[in-house]
């Protein structure tokens, strides 16, 4: 399974995901683009911000992606 089926899979199944989950879940590093390569291919995905506070409590703000059903 590619990164971006394994992702797409992953969004399908939970709904949505984020850096972090697609490193922990998948191992896959650069999720951006590997979300960039699927709207290249004609893919709906959202990407809203979310921002919670780091072990440092200095707010840290990233993506989660979802995609879109039509």
């Amino acid at each position: 399974m590619t990164q971006k089926e394994a992702s797409l899979k992953y969004m399908n199944d939970f709904g949505s995901i984020s850096s972090m989950e697609a490193f922990s879940d998948l191992g896959i590093t650069r999720l951006a683009a590997v979300v960039f390569d699927l709207k290249k291919e004609g893919c709906k995905i959202t990407s809203t911000p979310e921002e919670v506070t780091n072990r440092y409590g200095k707010k840290v703000v990233f993506s989660r992606y979802t995609v879109v059903s039509n």
